[in-house]
């Protein structure tokens, strides 16, 4: 592997990130500076988080410490997607296929972070 942007987990948090930026052009003037830019805060710092997470991977400690940090803003992506449903600004189906992939990315950081040595 020769860059961080060949990491599965990085590749869905990107795609997520995507999803949601294009998603929160519809949400409503008012939310723009608060829901809309906190979503795509932390459903971009998932990704960014994965990027300097490999960048340290020779050092597990700090490996772990990055992508848990990732996980961190993924779980705040996820509250943010519980406050845009309940706003009925996404639909439920919307909403599911997005947790999904966010759920999904979860279990890809936990495996990262219990598996440090396969990084390096």
């Amino acid at each position: 592997m020769s860059s961080f942007r060949d990491l599965i987990v990085y590749k869905k948090a990107f795609s997520l990130s995507m999803e949601i930026f294009f998603l929160t052009k519809n949400f409503p003037k008012e939310e723009t500076y608060s829901l809309v830019d906190q979503i795509r805060r932390s459903s971009r710092s998932v990704l960014a988080s994965v990027a300097e997470a490999y960048k340290k991977r020779r050092y597990p400690n700090h490996l772990i410490s990055k992508l848990s940090d990732a996980d961190m803003e993924n779980g705040e992506t996820q509250a943010w997607l519980d406050a845009s449903l309940a706003c009925n600004y996404i639909s439920n189906e919307k909403y599911a296929e997005l947790n999904q992939q966010s759920e999904e990315i979860t279990r890809l950081l936990i495996y990262m972070m219990n598996n440090p040595d396969k990084f390096k």
